[in-house]
Parts: C-alpha cells; structure tokens; sequence
C-alpha cells in the first residue's frame, strides 16, 4: 500500500441477510486482512441500529440500503448526519412475497392477473376493493426502513396497479429476520425484503413470492457500504482499503464455486444463521416463488460483482431521491441532485480500484429503465458488459435529460 491507513481495527456492521456475503467473505478469505485492516463485523438488529451507530461512532462503518446514505445527508425519518457511499455491495436480492391466505384471495378475486409470474398487484387491488366494501381494516405489509430499497420498491410496484400504499394498505417497520415469524402469526399479510427471508416464508410453507426487486428495476443498486462523511474525511486511506476488500470479496463470489462456498459461511450462526439449502438458491440465481417449488431461474436475482455492480451511479441516487419527493418524504424546493453527488461517490470508487485490473465507468450517470437486454458500457476505461435496467412499468429515467419519466396512467403520486 502507496499510503498509510489512519486507522486499521475496524467495527463494520451488518444484517442477517444473503446480500452481506462480500463482508462475511472479505473476512473469511483475508481481503480486509490483504489491505492491512482487522475488522471486526457485528451483527446489528436492525437498519435503525446500522444507522444510528455509524451516527454515533460505534460504529465504522456498515452495510445499507442504497438510499440510506442519501436519506441521512437529508435528514429524511432520522437526524440529519452527511454519509457517504464509495462502493455498492450488490444489486437485487429482495422480493415481494404474501401470506398463503391473501394469496389465495387474489386468486379467487382475480385469477387473470395471476396467471404468471411475475405477478402485478392488480389481484391486490381487487382484495383491497373487495375488504373495503366489507369495511375490513385495511392490510397490513411490512418493509424494513422507511428509507430502503424495500420500501420504494413495494411502494412502486403497488402505485403502478393504482394502489395508494399509506391510504390503502398499513405499512410497518420489521426488522428482515423477524418477517417470517411476523407473517407465521398473521401480524402482517405481506412483506418486501432480502433473502433468505423469502425463501425461508416459501420453504416454510407461509408464503408466495409475487415479484422480485430484479423484475421490478433490473439491475438496481441495492445494498451498499456506507460510513459519515466526517469519517471519510478524517480515514481517506482506510476508505479506500476498505473499499478495496469488498470490490476483491465482490469479484470474488461471481464464481459459482464460490457461491456454494458462500451458503455454507453464511449459514454460520455469527452470520445468518439459516439453512445452508435455503441459502443456496438465491446465491445460484434462482428465486423464491410458491412452496413444492423449486423457485424460478433468475440469474441476474443477485449480482455481486459484474455489470459494473459496485460502482455507485449517481442517476440511480436521483431514482431513489425522486421517490423520496414521490412518498413525501421531501418537500418539493430541495435541491436533491447536489446531495445526491455529495453522498454518492464514484470518485472514491475510481482512487480505491485504481490498482485493481478491472474497468470502471467513466461517467456518474446513465439514463435508467432504458436497456431491455444485455448491452456494453462504452463510457469506461474498457467496455464493461452490462445487465438490463429496466423497469417493469416501462419507465424511462434519464438525469441528463432533466428527468424524462413516462408513468403508468394507474400510479398513485
């Protein structure tokens, strides 16, 4: 290393989930340890948790959901503390699954919308219709963080079947562990979150799995490695380490080998704590649908280290601001694009893989929700293969052209 670290015993937090496996690995098969760093990762027990000790110092740094460094810049559900991101740890990974109850509901109610996977939440719509004439209170579905992917995402995937999610559905915050349990006792009817909790919920027998995070916006950003900005500022060399490891840990699973490697480290007690079989499948790109199943083929379901997955795109940022502005969240005279550049940062990126033989993005921004196959990434240091981004509504995100958006007629604002 060119530069000395200003600090090398590190307190990194994380969930229980599938997608910490870059830091679970970047522990186990020494890239931390590589980079001159000893870190010590500790499960936290929710993303309030992870928040609010990187607030606070104690801790480092952490694993988040991508929007959640933007939302704390801002100050939105929670104090306002700078955070910056210098590298995402993985797209996809989460799912949209329902209690075998309503589930059978929507099929009763309209069994058109459910003739195929994956599913739109128009057979929702009916039940939802159908409980208020009963004057039923309404559903209640959980996410994990009212600022998370999991959030949008279900929020998004109601709005386009005409679903008002605050007025027609009651959200909560559970925690991803305790979401099986949560639809076990008939606390809620449904839930967003990452695996294995969906594939546990179907394992089980508890639940389907409607629609992944990958059907509803390919290839989006998901979680990410995330610290104060003042942190930064005071270890600039110790984030471009720490970076570095995870990008290694990253590339790293792409190999299936190592993926199987990967189930079996994360069914570890200190990790997950969940069944090396029930791991496996969202790990080999198979994703969780109907019990008896064996899930449905997705091989882009969880990406950890190709299409340029740890590089953070500062349009994508803008997505997950502008449905900040969409719930609410934010009132309309914030200058969310500055945050934005202040929060995410592929110049960090770049300086931390400078040494690393792959290709980077020569740009900050891609117009999103526009490639419906696998195309190339000219605008890099080397063509960089690329997964779609669409989304399932057909939208068109494009920052450089001032936010073009083309809207379902049936989506709630």
């Amino acid at each position: 290393m060119s530069h000395a670290l200003e600090k090398t015993a590190l307190r990194v937090g994380f969930i229980s989930l599938t997608d910490c496996a870059p830091l679970a690995v970047a522990k186990e098969q020494g890239f931390f340890a590589a980079e001159g760093l000893d870190v010590t990762l500790c499960r936290e027990t929710s993303w309030a948790n992870i928040r609010d000790k990187v607030m606070l110092g104690a801790l480092d740094a952490a694993q988040m959901p991508a929007p959640m460094p933007l939302a704390a810049t801002l100050g939105v559900a929670g104090p306002r503390v700078p955070m910056i991101t210098p590298c995402v740890l993985n797209l996809g990974g989460n799912a949209i699954t329902v209690s075998h109850d309503l589930f059978r509901q929507m099929l009763a109610l309209a069994p058109e919308a459910l003739r195929e996977p994956p599913y739109t939440a128009d057979a929702l719509r009916a039940v939802i219709e159908a409980r208020r004439i009963l004057d039923k209170p309404p559903l209640v579905f959980a996410t994990v963080f009212p600022t998370s992917t999991h959030y949008y995402q279900l929020c998004y995937w109601l709005s386009a079947a005409g679903i008002d999610p605050l007025r027609d559905l009651t959200l909560k915050v559970i925690s991803p562990p305790h979401m099986v349990r949560a639809l076990e006792m008939d606390e809620i009817a449904g839930f967003c979150v990452g695996e294995p909790w969906n594939g546990l919920a179907v394992d089980l027998g508890l639940g389907v799995s409607l629609i992944s995070s990958y059907e509803i916006w390919n290839n989006a950003m998901e979680k990410v490695l995330a610290m104060t900005e003042a942190w930064h500022l005071r270890h600039p060399q110790t984030t471009l380490a720490l970076t570095r490891a995870v990008v290694r840990a990253c590339r790293w699973l792409e190999k299936p080998r190592h993926r199987e490697l990967a189930a079996i480290l994360l069914s570890r007690a200190d990790y997950v704590d969940v069944p090396q079989q029930v791991l496996e499948p969202a790990l080999m790109g198979v994703r969780p649908h109907r019990p008896g199943e064996h899930g449905i083929p997705q091989p882009e379901f969880l990406v950890f280290g190709r299409s340029a997955a740890n590089f953070p795109w500062r349009s994508q940022g803008l997505w997950y601001g502008e449905q900040m502005r969409i719930r609410g969240q934010l009132p309309p005279n914030v200058d969310v694009s500055a945050v934005v550049e202040r929060s995410y940062r592929p110049d960090v990126f770049r300086e931390a893989v400078a040494e690393i033989d792959m290709p980077v993005p020569t740009i900050d921004y891609k117009a999103e929700g526009v490639q419906h196959h696998a195309w190339t990434l000219q605008e890099a240091t080397a063509p960089i293969a690329m997964g779609p981004n669409a989304f399932f509504t057909g939208e068109r995100f494009d920052p450089v052209r001032e936010a073009v958006h083309q809207q379902p007629a049936g989506r709630v604002h």
